[in-house]
């Protein structure tokens, strides 16, 4: 009997490779940037342009799906996970990597089906690594299987998270405290790379053991969690409960005991969900 899912994820590696190839393309010219929510949430030409790219073509070929793109929701879109077939979409995870060509810079997309992430595909276009995961078949990177490093000492991890700017300045503190308390642990060190996907990918073929994050969205979080579940990672939310693909926060490791320990040092602040009504 034939995968329908896997059909869908073999014509979105074909798509996601075209979406990179503009990224690519773009980087050799002048970039031009816009504004969203603040000085520093930024979007480009580019982003919109990859991801009309995307969903004009998956829409072609899967006309009762649906999809939830950042740029489409930043410019008016519903943010809902159904049950129905659903793609997540990030264009260019990492858009200030790419206005500053900082080399990491990926498009991310995950399937759901019945809100279950059923594949997962990150193109690390500069570095032109291509992360895949289907459910139950394990995860790879340009076709080779990749694992999480097992790490269970968090003394020994390598930690990854993002710092950015905050509008509430309490939670700016709590950012900057929760980083602290990381590094006081001790932990051998924390990156910020500047991609939630690349981030996840990081842990899921063993060059970080865990990253933490608040405020990230679903199309930054839903290609990669797929990969670094089937690269044998835990993912969780910020308390310690479950992983909710909607609710903007997340920690993934390369085992429960570090997973478990971040979620107990660190202090949260409220980051909203992307299914919540209104602004």
């Amino acid at each position: 009997m034939s995968d329908p899912w896997q059909e869908c994820m073999d014509f979105c590696l074909d798509v996601t490779k075209r979406a990179a190839k503009m990224i690519r393309e773009a980087l050799q010219n002048d970039i031009s940037i816009m504004q969203k929510s603040s000085p520093v949430d930024l979007v480009t030409e580019t982003d919109q342009k990859v991801e009309q790219l995307i969903i004009s073509s998956l829409k072609e070929k899967y006309p009762t799906h649906s999809f939830i793109g950042e740029e489409s929701v930043a410019a008016g879109a519903p943010s809902v996970l159904t049950n129905n077939p659903t793609w997540i979409i990030d264009p260019i995870d990492g858009t200030t990597n790419f206005v500053h060509r900082f080399p990491f810079v990926s498009v991310s997309i995950g399937f759901t089906v019945k809100k279950e992430i059923e594949f997962g595909i990150v193109y690390s276009c500069i570095e032109d690594k291509i992360y895949t995961a289907r459910r139950g078949k394990g995860a790879f990177c340009n076709g080779d299987p990749i694992k999480v490093s097992g790490q269970e000492d968090i003394s020994r991890s390598l930690v990854l998270t993002e710092m950015g700017f905050k509008k509430e300045p309490e939670h700016f503190k709590t950012m900057l405290a929760n980083i602290k308390t990381i590094l006081t642990i001790p932990v051998h060190g924390i990156r910020s790379p500047g991609s939630a996907a690349i981030n996840m990918c990081l842990v899921a073929c063993g060059s970080a053991d865990a990253y933490y994050h608040m405020g990230i969205h679903c199309w930054d979080m839903a290609g990669g969690a797929a990969i670094v579940t089937e690269a044998g990672g835990v993912i969780m939310d910020i308390s310690g409960g479950p992983f909710d693909l909607m609710s903007r926060r997340l920690i993934v490791a390369s085992s429960r005991t570090i997973a478990e320990r971040i979620a107990k040092e660190i202090t949260e602040f409220p980051v909203g969900r992307d299914d919540a009504e209104g602004p």
